[in-house]
């Protein structure tokens, strides 16, 4: 069977491979920093270069920002499989502080944690060994058979940890080159250890700065203090609105549209042994603060939030200033999920804290970023191959899972190009992307790897 060869090559083939990891890891790809447009522009040209030498036609395509790097496999195509696209993102985030690596950030080891083998590197998880375990399975299927068992185009970014500034022109001005039946994204991580899971639901943004203005001036807490109107006053009250004793969003409207939970897929996520106490422990919290009756995992993965993420006004430095202040401000952050509108949202919590408002108080807001939440079709055939492939090649069968973040990149393929996404990931909890001594278990490389070679042979049933 071609797929037991292909597998026994990656085995033999893993020195290797990681070898050509740590070539990538040592480009200091940063996208953030200016200092690096020159590493990043390097790292995008090593990865063409490893394209086409496995036969594609790579090519790197400038933007207003970082480089894109596009490679088509139509030309290594056999079988009857979906044309996929696969994404990644090459750049990554800054080091800083330095002082606290325990070697240099660029200098990729293997080392031993936890009584494992980790590869420690920047960007080690987030995302070039995440993205090359998808290039080391094009790999193995070309040396092992001389072709790809289904049309690949690969589409790696540069600018995914600056915000992504020339991604959406990018695929409105590419979208007949890069659209495919369905994406294939390796941005995500295990749901725990030896767990897989393929995330097809992500939760959507929207932010908010709010300003209460009272008085013209700060005023003295002695003179004006029970007569005048303290806008702190009037934040804290709107704030402790926004959610009843059950932990129920109070703004109008809010969860017009939300579906319930499929039950088969509350089934799964219930058989996943989640306990919220336990995942809250090491934070130092024991009790679940979302919607009562609701699971812990439907509280992160499938229920909206609202969270107040800084409050400031008045005097807050050393010693004590007796003053009414003038203003008062606070940030609110809303996790959305499927069947909600951002816009309408915001419109809507605006009205809701408008009308709140007491005489001699005014209220201005900010608006900040706002994308919609993501749930994938997974009625293509390939969610269910790729479930497959994944529960053949780790302990545990995968599972369809939710993310508490967001994922713009697929919201775009869905809206741009018109595709869902397949997100299976590899990294760890502990991998400590974006953090000093970030490291990628040499275990999730090694099976990554396998796992999208397994995927790959159940597009065309190899």
């Amino acid at each position: 069977m071609s797929l037991d060869a292909v597998l026994s090559r990656i085995d033999a083939d893993l020195d290797a491979a990681t070898a050509r990891l740590f070539e990538l890891l040592r480009i200091p790809s940063i996208s953030t920093d200016p200092a690096y447009d020159g590493d990043v522009a390097k790292a995008a040209d090593w990865l063409a270069a490893e394209l086409t030498g496995l036969g594609f036609e790579a090519s790197v395509r400038p933007t207003t920002g970082h480089p894109m790097v596009v490679a088509h496999g139509a030309e290594l195509a056999v079988g009857a499989g979906p044309h996929v696209l696969f994404y990644g993102h090459y750049d990554v985030q800054p080091v800083d502080p330095l002082e606290l690596w325990r070697r240099d950030p660029f200098d990729p080891v293997i080392e031993e944690q936890n009584g494992k083998r980790v590869i420690r590197a920047r960007g080690a998880a987030d995302d070039k060994g995440q993205l090359m375990t998808f290039i080391e399975a094009c790999r193995a299927w070309k040396a092992e058979t001389g072709a790809l068992p289904a049309q690949v185009t690969i589409f790696l970014e540069g600018e995914e940890e600056s915000g992504s500034p020339s991604l959406v022109p990018f695929l409105e001005a590419q979208a007949d080159e890069l659209r495919a039946e369905v994406a294939l994204i390796c941005d995500t991580g295990l749901y725990a250890d030896g767990v897989p899971g393929i995330v097809t639901q992500l939760r959507g943004m929207l932010q908010e700065e709010i300003t209460v203005t009272g008085p013209r001036i700060d005023l003295h807490s002695g003179m004006f203090g029970g007569v005048a109107m303290n806008p702190i006053r009037v934040l804290n009250r709107v704030l402790a609105n926004l959610h009843d004793d059950h932990g129920v969003i109070q703004v109008p409207g809010f969860y017009d549209g939300i579906p319930e939970l499929d039950p088969e897929l509350k089934a799964q996520w219930d058989g996943l042994g989640f306990q919220a106490e336990t995942f809250l422990g090491p934070v130092g919290l024991s009790h679940p603060a979302g919607e009562a009756g609701r699971s812990g995992l439907e509280m992160i993965w499938s229920r909206p939030t609202a969270e107040v993420n800084g409050i400031w006004g008045g005097y807050t430095g050393a010693g004590f200033k007796t003053v009414l202040p003038s203003e008062a401000h606070a940030k609110i952050s809303f996790r959305l999920v499927a069947g909600q509108d951002p816009e309408r949202l915001r419109e809507a919590f605006r009205d809701w804290v408008t009308a709140q408002m007491p005489p001699d108080c005014s209220v201005a807001f900010t608006g900040h970023g706002a994308s919609p939440a993501g749930m994938m079709d997974t009625s293509h055939p390939i969610f269910e191959k790729t479930r497959a492939a994944l529960s053949e090649e780790w302990p545990t069968e995968a599972a369809y899972i939710g993310c508490g973040g967001s994922i713009p990149v697929a919201g775009y393929f869905k809206t741009i190009l018109g595709m869902d996404s397949v997100l299976a990931g590899f990294g760890q909890d502990d991998d400590a992307i974006h953090s000093p001594n970030e490291k990628y278990d040499v275990e999730s490389f090694h099976r990554g790897i396998r796992s999208w070679a397994r995927v790959l042979g159940k597009l065309s049933n190899t």
